[in-house]
C-alpha cells in the first residue's frame, strides 16, 4: 500500500457563488505518477461517500452505460467499499493500454492537463465530494476521475483517441480552434453517448459519475445529434446545469477517425 498522507478536501463554494475547485491550477513542478501517488488518510465519512456513490451508480448504470464502460469497470475491479489507491489503478491501466495516473491537486490548467494526456498519463484528484453533492458536482473529484474516467481508458480505441486529443491541443496556436477542442472534449469524453447494439448508451464520464445526469441524459428532455467534430466544436456548454444537447457516436472507431480527420485539416496532428 502506498504511504499514507493527510486528506485535503478543497474549499466549499464561497458566499458569492464562486467555487475555488473550478479555478484551474497552473503547475510549477511535475505531478507524482503511478507508485509515487501516496494514499491519503481518508475519514470514515469520505470512505462512506465513495461506498454510497459506487453502490448507487452500479445500480443505475445497467442498461444505460456503454458496454465498453462495463468491460473497463470489470477489468479494473475497483474497490466498492473504500476509495481505490491511484497507484493501484495506475498499474491496472498500464497493463491494459499503457496509460498511467498522476495525482493532481484539482482542476488543471488546460495546457498542463493536455500535456499529460499526450504522454498517456491521466491526471486524477484523490479527494472526494461532500455528501451534499452526491447527485452532481461541477468540480472534479476522485469518484468522477476514477469511477467515471478510468474504465473507458481501458478501451484501446478510446485510449488512443484520448491521447490524440492531448497531442492536438499541444499543437494548437489559435484561440478559436483551442475553444473548439475544449468543446469536443466536453461533448465526447465528459458527455458522450454511443449507439450500442442494444440501444443508446452513455460513455461520457461526466454523465456516468452523476446519478442526476445518468437519469436525465437518455430521456426525451435532452436533444441529441449525430457526432461530427465540426458540430461539437461550435456548441457552447454550461457546467452548472444538466447538459443539453448531447451527441451520439456510432463507434469508437468513428470517434477517433473523425477527430483525426478534423485535427489534420487544422494541422494539429
Amino acid at each position: 500500500m502506498p504511504e499514507t498522507v493527510s486528506s485535503t478536501h478543497p474549499e466549499s463554494p464561497a458566499p458569492d457563488g464562486n467555487d475555488p475547485r473550478c479555478i484551474p491550477h497552473k503547475l510549477t513542478k511535475p505531478l507524482p505518477i503511478g507508485d509515487e501517488c501516496r494514499y491519503p488518510n481518508y475519514s470514515a465519512e469520505e470512505q462512506d461517500v465513495w461506498k454510497t456513490l459506487y453502490a448507487r451508480m452500479v445500480e443505475l448504470l445497467p442498461g444505460r452505460a456503454a458496454d465498453e464502460f462495463a468491460t473497463g469497470l470489470h477489468v479494473l475491479d475497483l474497490e466498492k467499499d473504500r476509495i481505490p489507491a491511484l497507484a493501484d489503478v495506475s498499474r491496472k491501466l498500464y497493463q491494459a493500454t499503457g496509460w498511467r495516473i498522476c495525482r493532481t491537486p484539482g482542476l488543471l490548467d488546460a495546457h498542463d492537463f493536455f500535456s499529460y494526456l499526450a504522454q498517456r498519463v491521466f491526471p486524477s484528484t484523490d479527494y472526494i465530494r461532500a455528501r451534499s453533492e452526491l447527485d452532481y458536482t461541477p468540480a472534479p473529484d476522485c469518484f468522477h476521475d476514477i469511477f467515471g474516467h478510468t474504465p473507458m481508458i481501458v478501451h484501446p480505441r478510446f485510449a488512443d483517441f484520448y491521447q490524440k486529443l492531448g497531442q492536438a491541443a499541444l499543437n494548437c496556436q489559435d484561440a478559436a480552434t483551442e475553444e473548439g477542442l475544449t468543446r469536443i472534449y466536453w461533448f465526447t469524453v465528459e458527455f458522450g453517448l454511443i449507439q450500442n447494439a442494444d440501444g443508446l448508451r452513455i460513455y461520457g464520464n461526466g454523465i456516468i459519475s452523476s446519478s442526476g445526469e445518468t437519469q436525465n441524459s437518455l430521456t426525451h428532455k435532452v436533444t441529441k445529434h449525430p457526432y461530427t467534430p465540426e458540430r461539437l466544436a461550435a456548441q457552447p456548454y454550461d457546467i452548472w446545469h444538466f447538459q443539453n444537447p448531447l451527441f451520439i457516436i456510432d463507434s469508437f472507431d468513428q470517434l477517433e477517425n473523425e477527430f483525426v480527420r478534423w485535427a489534420k485539416e487544422r494541422a494539429l496532428l
